[in-house]
């Protein structure tokens, strides 16, 4: 069963850094979830899915897998494109831009 390693993105509903300053080993599903008929919950019999491990490095999380015989993929984390700036900066008194309503 294939494992992926990754860093996983912010969320987009808040702008703190919350778990996504550790790297994440997480199975890929193997079996696809099925709806059952009596009630419609989603279910899987595929138990590997629920696991999810945190490592502070990259490095941990390649040797945990090579140490226990899993198969991983790794995906590096893609860099910010975005420039951050802070709320206050709308206010500031050497704005380049004019402030307008």
């Amino acid at each position: 069963m294939l494992a992926r390693i990754y860093k996983p993105a912010r969320t987009a509903m808040q702008s703190g850094k919350a778990k996504s300053d550790r790297w994440l080993l997480a199975y890929e599903p193997a079996v696809p979830a099925a709806v059952e008929p009596l009630m419609g919950y989603t279910s899987s019999a595929d138990t590997q899915r629920q696991v999810k491990l945190f490592f502070e490095t990259k490095e941990e999380a390649v040797a945990y897998a090579e140490r226990h015989g899993i198969p991983y993929q790794l995906s590096e984390p893609k860099e910010e494109t975005r420039k951050r700036v802070s709320y206050a900066d709308n206010f500031k008194f050497g704005r380049l831009t004019p402030w307008t309503h």
